[in-house]
């Protein structure tokens, strides 16, 4: 069995190594990168796993956040050009990982049932622990994000959505976000997986803000999307623009006290798993 994995970055340099270290831990054979518009130093990153043979880089310069079609090429290059048999489309602040039951995620994915081709996964939020006006953070996120949520919400309060792999196939379709594929414009009906997606989505405020002014203005200029979709990057947007963002990443951020009594309620979970992992390989 094959399994590749896609990955669409922007200036993901402080995580992308963690996570092709990560998932190669996890059973991944062959990663597919495309960037878009990195101005530092994920290409370089993400090179280095071309240079040993284990991933494809492509280069996106539209600045439209096309996700669908961008993940879509991939993915079927994944199946069409890499035999994939399995394919996971991954962002580069997503840990997919299988329970200690369930095995890695390749040996999970190899048992799933000839007769499911989509498998749903959910994700769970570690929480940002710096001040906005603290200095930029020291060390790897791993070190320093060591609390997750036990039911995560995305900032705008709503289900945090799970993520979806599949079976590789030459015309599958990715939907927006990753949440979804499709095959001839039906989608794939999705089983429960018994895996887990570790997900770091604030990791700092200059990768929160460079994240949001980015993605924002991308999201504000592509035609072709429902003005729904990718309604939470689109309201941080907002927020940007008005000079408020400083403010609503504080409201996101979890102090020493909050934390301890969080964890007492069991609202947060202590999870070094990534860190533990990083440090297997390393």
């Amino acid at each position: 069995m094959k399994l590749v994995m896609t990955l669409l970055v922007r200036d993901e340099e402080d995580i992308l190594g963690a996570n092709m270290e990560f998932h190669i831990a996890q059973g991944v054979d062959f990663f597919i990168v495309t960037d878009n518009l990195s101005v530092d130093g994920t290409r370089e990153i993400a090179q280095a796993y071309v240079r040993q043979g284990i991933a494809a880089y492509l280069f996106e310069p539209g600045d439209d956040y096309s996700q669908h079609r961008w993940v879509t090429r991939m993915a079927r290059m994944a199946a069409q050009e890499h035999g994939a048999d399995w394919v996971i489309n991954c962002d580069a602040d997503e840990f997919w990982m299988g329970t200690p039951r369930a095995g890695a995620v390749k040996e999970y994915l190899r048992r799933v049932d000839s007769g499911v081709d989509c498998v749903e996964v959910a994700r769970s939020n570690f929480v940002p622990t710096e001040s906005a006006s603290a200095e930029p953070p020291d060390g790897s996120f791993a070190g320093r994000m060591l609390f997750r949520e036990r039911q995560s919400t995305n900032t705008d309060g709503g289900p945090l959505p799970p993520k979806v792999c599949h079976r590789g196939f030459h015309d599958i379709e990715i939907e927006q976000g990753n949440h979804r594929v499709l095959r001839a414009g039906s989608a794939l009906p999705a089983a429960q997986g018994a895996l887990q997606i570790l997900h770091y989505p604030i990791r700092s405020y200059v990768q929160f803000e460079n994240k949001i002014k980015k993605g924002g203005a991308a999201y504000a200029r592509n035609t072709e999307l429902n003005p729904s979709c990718g309604s939470t990057w689109r309201n941080l947007y907002g927020i940007w623009q008005a000079g408020g963002l400083p403010e609503r990443y504080e409201e996101l951020v979890v102090t020493p006290r909050q934390a301890q009594e969080r964890l007492l309620s069991g609202d947060l979970i202590y999870d070094d798993t990534v860190l533990n992992a990083l440090r297997e390989r390393a």
